[in-house]
């Protein structure tokens, strides 16, 4: 059986994401989403909303979990006998970033391997960071992530 983990903070979760999450699940029996818990980050949720957040959205995804992990993630893969990273890209900044992690992964695990999806071209543009500012400046968010993460993004937003 093939594990794999997606690690990331979805901070919030977008639609590029769960556009990643959903290829993936297609191609290995289980898909971990693993929310990183990084202290030296002031997300806008936390870890456990983030969570609740995602195993919303992957509700229908039966292969699909969620988890939180705090450390190395070669550490966290070890835990939860993982043998895959996926990891997404959307532009050449991102490769030489993920290429470089990926590296250092293997030396620090080498059972673990690394794979990429390119994104799709729709969420190229997309991050987390971009939902946050346009819905900090009052902008639609609605095309940006998923339904169910909208208005807990405006009303995180406002306080």
């Amino acid at each position: 059986m093939t594990r794999a983990i997606y690690p990331g903070s979805f901070d919030p979760v977008t639609m590029g994401h769960l556009d990643i999450i959903k290829r993936a699940s297609k191609v290995v029996d289980e898909l971990i989403v693993s929310v990183l818990n990084n202290n030296s980050k002031s997300p806008l949720f936390s870890v456990e909303n983030r969570v609740k957040m995602l195993e919303e959205v992957v509700k229908d995804l039966p292969n699909v979990k969620v988890m939180s992990f705090e450390g190395l993630l070669v550490d966290f893969a070890k835990e939860v006998n993982a043998k895959v990273i996926v990891r997404g890209l959307r532009a050449v900044t991102d490769f030489e970033y993920e290429l470089q992690m990926a590296q250092t992964n293997t030396v620090l695990n080498n059972e673990i391997d690394t794979i990429f999806f390119t994104t799709s071209l729709e969420y190229a543009y997309l991050s987390s960071s971009t939902v946050k500012e346009a819905a900090y400046y009052g902008a639609d968010i609605s095309k940006l992530v998923p339904e169910t993460v909208v208005n807990k993004v405006y009303d995180k937003i406002k306080r």
